[in-house]
């Protein structure tokens, strides 16, 4: 499983001169390394980075595989999951340009928690571990700027873990699209990601069925419309109102 990840990366450094994006040039100002490029600028971590192009459908981080570094999405949507009991995928999060993937285990473990599969053809920057640990050790604002990263995502994960113990089927369904809502935004009256609905399943914490039958029953409510994997939210205000008890926007 190491040499995926390795021969992903060695293949891209022999490709790099053709789609390589420095930190310099690049516009994700919502990126931890592009926020503090003033104190890493000219530093290995920076200098010694690797793009990465995955096509859809393609498993960059094996769950299981040992923790060789960060991930950011340059350009891109990426699906992040764990194996559950009996095989079941379930579906951690979703993350778009500019977020971090592969942290949970970064420092603490030696081996990935979560697998990572591109879910549109996207571009990665890929950041070594010993590189980020030197940059952390030797930059206290760049560390202070992580610390705070990883509080905000404990305090969304456990909100979600108490919000979920206590949602209806329908209310984590409801959740769910309200969360891809707010993390890819809308296209044309749909939601800016093409999602089968055992991936809706996946993230909710239910079965496929489940998930067709609410989406069925908000269909005839109208406060959705479907047409194939696009799935349109007519009336956001009336789905939040549905959850607001479970402060549902606590996980953005």
């Amino acid at each position: 499983m190491e040499t995926i990840i390795k021969r992903t990366i060695s293949s891209s450094t022999r490709k790099r001169t053709s789609f390589d994006v420095s930190c310099n040039s690049c516009e994700n100002y919502s990126c931890l390394i592009k926020r503090n490029l003033a104190v890493l600028d000219n530093y290995s971590l920076v200098n010694e980075k690797n793009n990465l192009k995955c096509k859809k459908g393609q498993q960059f981080i094996i769950e299981g595989a040992p923790v060789n570094g960060l991930f950011f999405v340059l350009k891109g949507k990426v699906k992040v999951f764990r194996t559950g009991i009996n095989g079941r995928e379930q579906i951690v999060r979703f993350a778009k340009t500019g977020e971090i993937i592969g942290h949970r285990g970064f420092g603490t473990e030696e081996y990935y928690s979560i697998g990572a599969i591109a879910l549109e053809d996207t571009t990665l920057c890929y950041f070594s571990k010993n590189n980020l640990q030197e940059a952390l050790l030797n930059h206290p604002k760049f560390a202070y700027d992580f610390m705070l990263f990883y509080a905000n995502e404990l305090n969304r994960s456990e909100s979600k873990v108490k919000s979920i113990s206590q949602m209806t089927v329908r209310e984590r369904v409801i959740d769910s699209l309200l969360y891809i809502h707010r993390k890819f935004g809308d296209n044309k009256g749909f939601l800016d990601i093409f999602l089968s609905r055992r991936e809706y399943a996946d993230y909710a914490g239910t079965t496929e069925e489940q998930v067709i039958r609410v989406f069925s029953v908000l269909k005839k409510e109208n406060l959705i419309a479907a047409k194939g994997k696009k799935i349109g939210i007519n009336d956001i205000q009336l789905l939040k109102n549905e959850i607001s008890e479970h402060n549902f926007y606590l996980d953005s």
